[in-house]
């Protein structure tokens, strides 16, 4: 089995008190800024190995009690139709999505602010929406001068413009369906108005990347570069931190770069700055919990390699990915990260070199390597999914798991009834029929009981596979990467 880098209960535990005292050093009351994902963080479990999806709202299901969630929206993003890329939706349905997730989870939602609101007609009709469903909502507005012009800001006719947010819990998580939703103006617009009221409130960041208290080069923190290849974000030694307290913490541009405005912001609401470095703002003890440090950088380097074999694969698609790939590649030389690490990659291409057809390889999680090939009833992923369901179950390669008289009748069924060019099954439809035929194959039965065994393997194909194929992998928990070509040399790829 893959070896554990991280304590998961340790995490909880020392995360949940870190935040207890953060509220406790001001007075009873902070606004956190929730960055990244809150639940299903599938990047910190890949780079973590240990660290569960969903860590994040576990810890804030300990403290629910005191827990207040308020969700931004960027009224623009309305307005545009901004979707999220990971699932498809726009953010205005992800703003329901996630109060139903945090209800759901017995936490609070107490409200959701509009932000950058400019009377858009879009941004009205959800206002209007989110009305009528009972959710409470606030207005914020765009502060000419943003983030420079601090007299402005920090005045009447900047901050203290936007509606005040009436909470009620001592802990107040703001998040975000993405980026660019005002998560960190909205708590300093909070804290201006608190501190006119004379209530006293601090304010604190929780971003589980880059880890403050490992290296620079760790790739644990070049990993989190590469998954931001594209915003070109940058690890840095933050400078405040080393001057303040002569010691070296980690940090990333975008928060270096705004950390004297912040300061200076913090000094005008409250008359003195309680951090002297964005380090200090956060609250995250992620470095602390590493419990196998060879373990961590080993799953980072695969991470990196497999967000690089992405970008070249954007790329092909023809996504202008050029400056990401650099970037990745050289990410991979800091790193030490080569394709050598990962044997899935020399199985696959070696597979499709002696069929002459494509095919994908996949590492199991106790290390065993499955291979699987294009055939005239199942793609690439398919097989691969079939046979290593068979190394998991201990079932020999020449036991079919789906007879021919189910799989022929279902490829028939896609060409002359749905119009399908591609009579071959994809992973769901393999799936579909793995599940009838378990009802009286005990073979069959015996392969899906696997399923669940299948997680936390890492699988490499020679071809770039659909995007039905992939996220249906991905769901099972299998990390996938592709070589950047198509199957087909036509110019349309479905």
């Amino acid at each position: 089995m893959k070896a554990i880098g991280f304590d998961n209960d340790k995490y909880l535990k020392t995360q949940s008190e870190q935040i207890r005292k953060r509220i406790a050093q001001f007075g009873g009351k902070l606004y956190l800024e929730f960055g990244g994902k809150l639940f299903d963080d599938y990047h910190a479990s890949r780079v973590l190995p240990g660290f569960a999806p969903d860590s994040k709202v576990r810890m804030l299901q300990q403290l629910k009690e005191d827990v207040e969630m308020v969700i931004t929206i960027n009224a623009a993003d309305i307005e545009s139709n901004k979707i999220r890329g990971d699932l498809g939706i726009t953010y205005d349905e992800d703003v329901l999505r996630l109060i139903d997730t945090f209800r759901e989870l017995g936490l609070y939602v107490g409200s959701v602010v509009l932000t950058r609101y400019n009377g858009q007609a879009a941004a009205n009709a959800f206002l209007k929406r989110l009305t009528a469903l009972g959710i409470r909502c606030y207005r914020h507005y765009p502060i000419a001068g943003y983030p420079s012009d601090v007299a402005h800001i920090v005045s009447d006719e900047g901050l203290g413009k936007n509606e005040y947010i009436e909470t009620t819990r001592s802990l107040v998580v703001v998040t975000a369906p993405g980026p660019g939703s005002g998560k960190m103006a909205t708590c300093l617009s909070q804290l201006y108005h608190d501190h006119k009221r004379g209530v006293t409130a601090g304010y604190a960041k929780f971003e589980t990347f880059p880890i403050w208290n490992l290296s620079l080069k760790h790739p644990v923190n070049l990993a989190y570069e590469a998954a931001t290849a594209d915003l070109n974000d940058m690890n840095m030694i933050d400078p405040f931190h080393l001057e303040a307290y002569g010691e070296t913490a980690v940090n990333y541009n975008r928060d270096v770069e705004i950390f004297p405005v912040l300061n200076v912001m913090f000094e005008r609401i409250q008359g003195v700055s309680p951090y002297k470095s964005p380090t200090d703002m956060g609250v995250n003890m992620a470095g602390n919990c590493i419990v196998d440090d060879e373990a961590c950088r080993a799953a980072s380097r695969m991470e990196i390699l497999r967000r690089y074999y992405t970008a070249c694969c954007e790329r092909m698609k023809g996504k202008d990915a050029d400056n990401a790939i650099h970037k990745l590649e050289l990410l991979m030389n800091q790193s030490g990260t080569t394709t050598d690490l990962f044997p899935a990659i020399s199985a696959a291409r070696l597979k499709a070199a002696t069929t002459g057809a494509p095919a994908g390889a996949m590492c199991l999680p106790d290390g065993r390597m499955v291979t699987g090939k294009t055939s005239s009833t199942l793609g690439a992923a398919s097989a691969l999914l079939l046979n290593a369901l068979k190394m998991l179950a201990g079932i020999a390669d020449e036991f079919d798991l789906i007879s021919a008289s189910v799989l022929e009748p279902i490829c028939n069924l896609k060409t002359r009834y749905l119009s399908h060019r591609n009579p071959r099954l994809h992973p769901d439809e393999v799936l579909m029929a793995l599940t009838i035929s378990a009802l009286t194959n005990p073979i069959a039965e015996k392969a899906q009981e696997q399923l669940a065994y299948l997680r936390g393997s890492d699988a490499h194909f020679s071809v770039i596979l659909s995007e039905e194929d992939e996220k249906l992998l991905r769901r099972l928990g299998i990390n996938v990467s592709c070589e950047p070509q198509y199957e087909s040399k036509g110019l349309y790829h479905k």
